[in-house]
């Protein structure tokens, strides 16, 4: 089963972000990354982070890790490495908001006076999530950064200490493993990198957390791991594989585009979210050659 781009590019032209545009274009080959960068630059602020609504559940024009996390991805998806002098920045503003066991909080308080989502709730502690989405994010760079080192030592502890086997299967520790996950495909020593996912597998395998099905804010095998060239793929079957492709390529709707499966909360941040997760669906069915 493959997707319709034709399709998906019409949706996109219609409802998506200039920035998604600018990746569409990157993917069907018709530009380089060079404007997407330029389109990023929009939602960067003077402390080196971003803010202004780069991820759509966060309205507010602050800088947040959440932002960081995505300007990051989307630098490594435009062909940029850690080299580009976006990065040290952003690094810098994570360091300056950085808890002391090294961690990131999940969402600044400041973002609290602006319209969010449901999910984002200011705390003090260090959230896994985050801290291992932005070093996963600069890893993938390339990045060299002292933050990465706090952030790294962090991480390595939290996911030692991951019983997933007796964990209850919540979305909010969805997120934590899935973007475990990723920092453990990303992460510069292979070889602790690949004990580490051998020490997870059996504990996600039982733990409920991978859906057999897309129903829901559920967290599936292509979310775990989407990119067949990476680490984490010893964790599913190709038939589980394969049978979560045929869902996400059948997820496309009528009108082209792809729906997420959290709550929606604002119209605005939909139509958003629908040009983010489209882009996503469409890359990663291009890497599994589906598309």
């Amino acid at each position: 089963m493959t997707a319709d781009l034709d399709a998906a590019t019409t949706f996109v032209h219609t409802n998506a972000r200039v920035l998604e545009r600018h990746r569409l274009a990157l993917l069907r080959g018709e530009a380089g990354g060079e404007p997407v960068v330029r389109a990023l630059l929009a939602y960067r602020n003077d402390d080196g982070g971003f803010g202004h609504g780069l991820e759509p559940d966060l309205r507010a024009p602050q800088s947040q890790p959440a932002g960081v996390q995505t300007a990051m991805e989307l630098l490594h998806e435009a062909g940029r490495t850690g080299d580009d002098p976006l990065v040290a920045p952003a690094a810098d503003f994570l360091a300056s908001v950085t808890r002391d066991d090294g961690g990131v909080p999940f969402v600044l308080e400041n973002a609290m006076p602006h319209p969010h989502g449901p999910p984002w709730r200011a705390a003090d502690a260090s959230s896994l999530t985050q801290t291992a989405a932005n070093a996963a994010a600069l890893h993938a760079l390339g990045a060299r950064h002292a933050w990465l080192d706090g952030a790294d030592a962090f991480l390595w502890e939290r996911i030692d200490a991951l019983d997933l086997g007796r964990a209850e299967p919540t979305p909010g520790l969805g997120y934590d493993v899935r973007f475990s996950i990723a920092f453990l495909d990303a992460h510069p020593d292979e070889a602790r990198a690949q004990a580490a996912l051998d020490t997870l597998a059996p504990g996600l395998r039982a733990s409920g957390l991978v859906a057999t099905e897309r129903d829901g804010d559920v967290h599936a095998p292509l979310d775990f791991s989407p990119w067949p060239d990476s680490r984490s793929r010893r964790l599913f079957t190709t038939d589980k594989l394969e049978t979560d492709l045929d869902a996400l390529a059948s997820g496309q709707e009528s009108d082209g585009g792809w729906r997420f499966p959290w709550p929606e909360w604002s119209d605005g941040a939909t139509q958003e979210w629908r040009g983010v997760v489209t882009l996503h669906a469409l890359r990663v069915l291009r890497a599994n050659g589906r598309l």
